[in-house]
């Protein structure tokens, strides 16, 4: 077999492919809807929607949540189809070696490794800035010592690297658990966001809204970045990382072709009404201009003078940023398990342990690693390079349900995407157009990565992949 016919060879993409693999299939539909919840509500709807709307969009913020939440429905439509007929391993990278072959499918998994561990440790250092907030507001705050890297002029950011730990410790107990943790989190998430709903219909002055959109679709700002709604979109569309997410519980679904699906479509929309209500609700409270803080929700609504209400913001801030590093962190360690089962990544680290049913080892390499990082390393400008690897993910996705309904045509598909390939050929316009309103840096980083990850192919995975040792 030649040299490029190795590279691009693919996995079979059947129906068939929902083998036992060990783990444990407990999660039904419910439990996978609450999961992308999980994930995705946290940093956008409590940051982003003041950052998007203060730099970036004004008012029209709604607009640019309103675009990602566009791009991101048509790759969830490509992700729920390629679930529901390819199965196997789940995720971008499981469906991009069904659909590309191993070389892409190790480009994708790569990128999805740097997506998913950023953003763990992104977010931990966001809820440890919170944390230390409500344990100021009851006199114990910790000293800065403690709570920033040492380029920040701290020793350890430590909140942010032990909760890391202490999800460790809950993915390591079994998914089952990780997931009624979860469940509740979310319901706290969702009460708060309720509370605020409500306070802020009384509170609404429209003339906030005016003008609603200072900057345009498109503009440069005083500095040469982008500002503007399609700025802003490429910049919230971190608010909905997290519901392909999703996809990677595959192998613990109970019925992944039916409840995958669900799971992926329920909480994407879900979210996307609750982003556009409070990003609407937020800016006719408080002028947009205003908002440009850490936590605008919580902020708005002491402007107000409500402070019982910011301080159960506060606490929902909390619980939200705890869920989204739960689900992020859980899907990263199946992916790697599905890399490392196919020899990709060495095996050895890839075994479940018979008493939890987990993946202990990359749960334990995963988390130490996060935890390290997130506690000696500021990461306040890395929201841009997760979002241009989740982007690219979301292309090859969208690019893979194209190829596969040309190879495979007569492939079962429970879930299939109306109108032919026009859904995912939009998914690939629309986030397409998104990567290009990133910034140039962040590309350089992004491509910097994937060089490293072909030379890592090249040095191990090509010579150890099951497929290639098959052919």
């Amino acid at each position: 077999m030649s040299l490029s016919a190795r590279l691009f060879r693919t996995k079979p993409a059947s129906p068939h492919a929902f083998c036992d693999t060990g783990l444990n299939r407990c999660l039904g539909a419910f439990d996978l809807t609450f999961l992308g919840i999980g994930a995705i509500i946290g940093t956008g709807i409590f940051v982003l929607t003041g950052i998007g709307a203060a730099v970036y969009s004004g008012p029209a913020v709604i607009l640019s949540f309103v675009l990602a939440g566009l791009a991101s429905g048509f790759a969830a439509l490509a992700y729920a189809e390629l679930a529901s007929s390819v199965g196997g391993s789940g995720s971008a990278y499981g469906y991009s070696y069904a659909a590309f072959g191993e070389l892409v499918a190790w480009l994708v998994g790569w990128d999805l490794i740097l997506e998913y561990a950023v953003s763990v440790a992104a977010v931990a250092n966001g809820w440890s800035g919170y944390f230390n907030n409500a344990l100021t507001a009851i006199g114990i705050g910790l000293p800065d010592m403690l709570t920033k890297a040492p380029v920040a002029g701290g020793l350890i950011n430590l909140p942010a690297s032990l909760i890391i730990l202490l999800l460790m410790g809950l993915l390591i107990l079994g998914v089952r658990e990780s997931a009624r943790v979860n469940v509740a989190m979310v319901f706290v998430k969702l009460l708060t966001i309720t509370v605020f709903v409500v306070v802020a219909l009384f509170h609404v002055q429209p003339e906030n809204w005016t003008p609603f959109m200072p900057f345009g679709w498109f503009e440069q700002g005083a500095d040469g970045r982008p500002i503007g709604i399609l700025a802003g979109a490429s910049i919230v569309f971190f608010a909905y990382v997290g519901f392909d997410a999703v996809s990677t519980a595959v192998e613990e679904a109970r019925r992944p072709q039916r409840d995958v699906p669900i799971g992926i479509i329920a909480s994407l929309a879900v979210c996307t009404v609750v982003y556009i209500l409070v990003s609407g609700l937020l800016t006719g409270i408080v002028p947009y201009t205003e908002l440009n803080v850490s936590s605008p929700v919580a902020y708005a609504l002491q402007v107000l003078g409500i402070n019982w209400a910011s301080a159960l913001v506060a606490t929902g801030v909390i619980a939200g940023l705890t869920t989204v590093m739960l689900v992020l962190y859980y899907a990263l360690t199946r992916i790697i398990f599905a890399m490392s089962r196919d020899g990709l990544i060495t095996p050895k680290i890839g075994r479940v342990n018979k008493k939890t049913q987990t993946p202990i080892r990359i749960i334990v390499i995963c988390g130490v690693f996060m935890s390290a990082v997130a506690g000696l390393v500021p990461l306040g400008e890395l929201a841009e390079l997760v979002n241009i690897g989740t982007l690219a993910a979301f292309v090859l996705v969208c690019l893979g349900v194209i190829v596969l309904r040309l190879r495979q045509p007569d492939l079962p598909r429970p879930f299939k995407n109306p109108f032919g390939v026009t859904l995912p050929v939009l998914g690939i316009i629309s986030c397409g157009a998104l990567m290009a309103f990133l910034p140039a840096i962040t590309w350089y980083r992004f491509l910097l990565w994937m060089a490293v990850g072909l030379v890592l192919y090249f040095a191990y995975s090509y010579r150890h992949s099951h497929l290639n040792q098959s052919a």
